[in-house]
Order: C-alpha cells, then structure tokens, then sequence
C-alpha cells in the first residue's frame, strides 16, 4: 500500500507532457522525428519502443529485401491493360515518392546530421527477369513504356543470351531450358539498409534532446477532457507503468500499430483489421558464389501468389559484407510482429471489424491456400524453386532466414467488405491529434514522403510556415520530377554525389 502511494507521488511529481510522442523505434518513427526537429526544434519528443534498441522489427536489414522500391525491377507495379497498354502510372508515383527519401537523406548528409551514407545505401543495378514467350512480349512492352519516362532513363532490355550472360552470369550459367528469357537492367538501382538508417537517425536525435524509452511497452491509450493523449506506458524492466500524455501521437510500430489504433477508439480506425503474412529467404554462405551475382534480380510472381511474394535474387550489404539473398518465401503465423503474441490475430477482431475480417476470409480462400502450402515446404523444395534462378544451386550453400512480419490491411472499400489492401497506407483522426502508419511494401523507401503526408494531414495549419523549410530539405516539395526535366537531372546528380552513389564498383561495369 505505501509503496504504490509512494509511486503514485513520484508520478504526480514527474512532468509527463511532451508535445509529440512517437511509438516505435523503426524507420518512419524515425523519418517524423527527424522532419519535426528540423522543422519545430523546440517542440519536446519522447521515443516509447519495447524492444532494446532501434529498428530492431520490419526496418531491420535481415527483415525486409532491402530493396530501395523505386518501381525499376517491379513487375507488379506496371500492369497491362486489356487493349495490351502497359500502365505505369503506379511506377511513376512509386519512382517520385522515393526520390523525395533520396532527396531528404542528401540533406542530412550535407547538413552533417547523419555521416558514412555509405553504411545504409550502396549502389546497385535493378534488373526484372522473366521466361516465356508471353512475359518476355510483356516486359519488353513495359521497357518501352518506362523507358520513354525520364524517371527511368537508363533503363536497358536485352533477350540476348550472351548479354544477359554479361549481366547476371550466375543466373545464365548452366540454364538448359530452351524456353525464351529476357531482362531489363538498370544500373541507377540501390541497396538500403533501413535498420542502420533508422539506428543513425535516432543516435541524431538523441543529440537534439529527443527522450528516447526502449524496452517500453504502449499499453493504453485515451483522450483526456483537456484534448491531450494520455499513454500508459509500461517499463519491461521495472515492470513500472507510467503516464505521459502529449498533443501529438503517431502510432509508428509495424505490425502493432493496428492494435493501438483500435485502443485509441478515433473513429477512422473502425472496420479495419489486419492480416498477417511472413517471410523467409534463403541466405547463401558461399563467397564464391556470392562474388558471381551482382544485382537485384526480380521476377515475377506466380499465379495465386500475394504481391509480396515476387521472387527475387538479391545482392546485399550488411555489416559491410556481401551478401545473396532469394525470397521471400511466404509463410502464415497469427504474430503482427516478429517479436509479437500468437493471440495477436484473434484479439485484432473487435465488433467493429468483424463482418469485414470475415469477408476478407471468405475472399481470400486462394491465398490462406498459398500460405499454408508454402509453410510446409520442405528445404529441398525451396533450392527447387531458388533453382529456377540458379540453375545450379547447391543445398549446403543455403541457408533459411527468418524475415519479418508483415500485416496487410483489410478494410471495407468501393470494391466491397473485407478488401486486402497491398501497400502503406496513413490513418488520422479528423482533428489531426493522432496518425497510425499501417500496411507494407513499398513502406520504408516511401518513408519520407509518407511522414510528409502525415505533417499534411495533421498540422495544416503549420504547412504554409514550413514551406520554405520543407524545399530546402526536399527542393521538389510540391512539383512533379517528370514534368520538370532539368529538376530531375540536378536532383539525380546531386543525390547519386552525396550518397556516393555516383562511383560505380568495379564488377557494376559490365561491357
């Protein structure tokens, strides 16, 4: 009894209020924080994330492909049309929307807020590859599409044996198939590694007085009479659980930010819900093979298969070592986040959302099928499908990696109840006291943007004095990249200087 009236005056006594709190120590958490004390340096920010350190879940190199989603290689982001068009309005928007990350970054970099962009970005060709006489038509089609865009000049195709056996020799070697192949390539490509950049941009803010809390769990969440948020905050160490209340909450963990939009009760978080799907790749621990590959190789995803489960070879860098990646392999736990509860699935229902997650299951019989076939695959039958890229892939050069959790919202849409939603996308309150970040791919290579939309929607009143601040860190804040030629080419130059991605290695200079 005394001890709990001496810590219920130990709270009363500590100053709880702050002006932001950002929950989640991943890459968008990250992104707003960095934005906000850019742009408001005397506003007070605190970091609640449960685990021991920043990005540790879907921001972490070994729980995402690393790929900087720029819609180069990406086949599910160009479609063809019924008349045999190619669509690549969804590319151009993707393509636009990481230029701005690339644009903010440069920024950092140059103003000295984060250093060694080189430890989270490296150079690295795009290429999508694809077999058969109807996917070599389409690609071709899609190359000339794009490539008629300034937002992907650069861009190559060939269907040439002997140059594809230029580009990606691993790939090439050994393939007895007589079956049609082709590629695109595309050398302006990067490799990210969003868990150092998250780590760089936190260890930035920790310099600017940000307050930042791990192993802090976010429990519950309500609005007081006086219009702020109050948190109860729980201490995994102590076991203690606290009150911080703040003006502005951004819901930024992953996977489990579906859970706290629904504890905060705003109605824009109703008949929502969410499914999630996880991920394995093959990891190769052969330098040799490794040295033989070079690019991010994209395929194209089998019928049936969900977005996220393009196959793609990948080269990464992590830890300042080569690695190759194939996947993902798709996979079905009822967790939201890697480190999450097998209840999280079943307690996400409410009465709210429960005729929408029903409909969704009634929906998506095909793909819980997938899911289920793809868990049970055996190592063998995994090296069967990694060989349809590596004709002569050895086993015991492979090993298996745990990826990450991803939820896919499931929400009611024009298209009808229970709709699975593939991509990220922003929920507010109305009064723009709150925002939850749910959703995936293209996410962290989206991530500026998408916190732009979030200062957008949340303080539109504080837009128009921003402006200038917002051009000088994003100088094409508001204009199209591919309706303005000259912008694009001087943002391209001086984006691939800073980040050092102008300098080619040695073995991305193919002949």
């Amino acid at each position: 009894m005394n001890i709990n009236k001496e810590r219920r005056v130990k709270m009363s006594n500590r100053e709880t209020k702050t002006d932001v709190i950002l929950i989640g120590a991943g890459i968008m958490s990250a992104t707003l924080g960095t934005l906000l004390k850019e742009l408001v340096p005397n506003w007070k920010i605190k970091v609640f994330e449960k685990l021991t350190n920043a990005g540790g879940e879907s921001s972490n190199e070994w729980n995402n492909a690393g790929t900087g989603h720029a819609a180069l290689c990406e086949l599910n982001y160009t479609v063809e049309n019924p008349d045999g068009l190619i669509d690549i309005s969804k590319a151009i928007k993707i393509n636009e929307q990481f230029q701005v990350s690339m644009q903010f970054w440069s920024y950092l970099v140059n103003n000295k807020l984060i250093q060694n962009p080189q430890d989270f970005i490296m150079p690295l060709p795009h290429m999508s590859l694809v077999q058969g006489e109807q996917n070599v038509s389409f690609l071709k089609k899609r190359f000339e599409a794009l490539s008629k865009n300034p937002l992907f000049q650069g861009m190559e195709f060939s269907d040439d044996p002997e140059k594809l056996m230029e580009w990606i020799p691993l790939i090439m070697q050994d393939r007895t198939s007589n079956e049609p192949i082709a590629a695109t390539k595309i050398d302006s490509g990067t490799d990210i590694n969003f868990g150092a950049l998250s780590r760089m941009l936190f260890d930035h803010l920790e310099t600017k007085n940000v307050d930042l809390h791990y192993n802090h769990s976010v429990t519950d969440m309500k609005r007081t009479s006086d219009g702020l948020w109050e948190l109860k905050v729980r201490n995994s160490g102590s076991g203690t659980v606290e009150c911080h209340n703040a003006k502005f909450v951004f819901i930024g963990g992953g996977g489990g930010s579906l859970h706290l939009l629904q504890k905060s009760g705003i109605p824009e978080g109703k008949h929502m819900g969410g499914f999630p799907v996880s991920g394995l790749f093959m990891v190769c621990n052969n330098p040799d093979v490794v040295e033989q590959h070079h690019a991010k190789v994209y395929g194209k995803a089998k019928v049936g298969a969900p977005p996220m489960s393009v196959p793609h070879l990948d080269t990464r860098f992590i830890d300042n070592k080569k690695s190759l990646l194939f996947g993902p392999f798709a996979g079905f736990t009822p967790k939201f986040l890697k480190n999450g509860s097998m209840f999280d699935l079943i307690t996400s229902v409410k009465p709210d959302n429960l005729v929408t997650m029903l409909a969704a299951g009634a929906k998506n019989m095909s793909l819980t099928k997938y899911l289920i076939q793809q868990v049970m695959l055996s190592k063998e039958q995994r090296m069967e499908e990694l060989r349809e890229f590596i004709p002569n892939a050895k086993s015991e050069d492979w090993d298996l990696v745990v990826a990450g959790q991803r939820v896919q919202v499931i929400k009611d849409t024009e298209a009808g109840k229970g709709t699975l939603q593939f991509g990220t996308e922003v929920v507010s309150a109305a009064d723009g006291s709150i925002a939850a970040l749910l959703g995936a791919s293209p996410g962290a290579s989206t991530a500026v943007h998408v916190m732009l939309e979030v200062l957008e929607k949340c303080f539109p009143e504080h837009i128009n004095e921003w402006e200038t601040k917002m051009k000088e860190m994003i100088p094409s804040y508001g204009i199209s990249l591919m309706d303005n030629r000259e912008l694009l080419n001087e943002i391209h130059t001086s984006t691939a200087k800073t980040l050092g991605l102008a300098e080619k290695e040695p073995e991305l200079v193919f002949s």
